[in-house]
């Protein structure tokens, strides 16, 4: 029975915020749709724009609306940002992601092993050393990519954002907790995303 290898070894545990914060400072008009818990937290700290979407208690869902809203309006670039517990309720969306083939939806992955918000037990991914972007890359998603530190996750950004896709970024985080928490508004939230996209006046 052969071994299990972990091929993110290589990759630098870094700190979901600082990354979060990165990925913003990048943006103009992208829609920005954030997983639920600490994904969309740190979106809501990075800096609140009219196309950030906030989801409130819809696990695994960000990268589903992430696909609707990206074919729905197809020049605009669309950004999910959602956790590895979440990614993997949804885990077929991939699938779906690669079939449709998004030029500009970009996929981004916060893996720490565990469900942090619920009290920190491990994923299923980190008991068996499930790799996730090879399981993207197997769906068909070519642009599939772990970020091996801060450098590296600024650089695919940036190519993600300037080049067609779908892309799917992942990047090894640690568990520090979200600096605060999204205001839970679900109606405002909808409507400012809703008008931040030009699709309600």
């Amino acid at each position: 029975m052969s071994a299990t290898i972990d091929t993110r070894h290589n990759a630098k545990v870094m700190n979901r915020f600082e990354l979060t914060k990165l990925l913003v400072a990048k943006l103009t008009d992208e829609a920005v749709i954030g997983g639920i818990g600490n994904a969309n937290f740190d979106l809501w700290a990075a800096g609140r724009r009219p196309e950030n979407f906030y989801m409130l208690g819809s696990m695994g869902l960000a990268v589903p609306i992430a696909l609707g809203v990206a074919i729905a309006q197809p020049h605009r670039t669309v950004i999910a940002l959602e956790g590895d517990g979440s990614l993997l309720m949804q885990l077929g969306c991939l699938a779906t992601v690669a079939a449709r083939a998004p030029r500009n939806l970009v996929i981004v992955v916060w893996d720490n092993g565990i469900y942090q918000i619920t009290g920190g037990q491990k994923t299923p991914a980190a008991a068996a050393r499930t790799d996730l972007v090879a399981i993207a890359r197997a769906s068909g998603i070519v642009e599939s990519h772990w970020a091996a530190d801060e450098a590296e996750f600024e650089a695919l950004a940036a190519r993600a954002l300037g080049a067609p896709g779908p892309w799917f970024i992942a990047a090894r985080i640690d568990d520090k907790p979200a600096v605060t928490q999204t205001e839970r508004d679900p109606v405002r939230i909808r409507d400012a995303f809703m008008r931040g996209i030009g699709s309600r006046s």
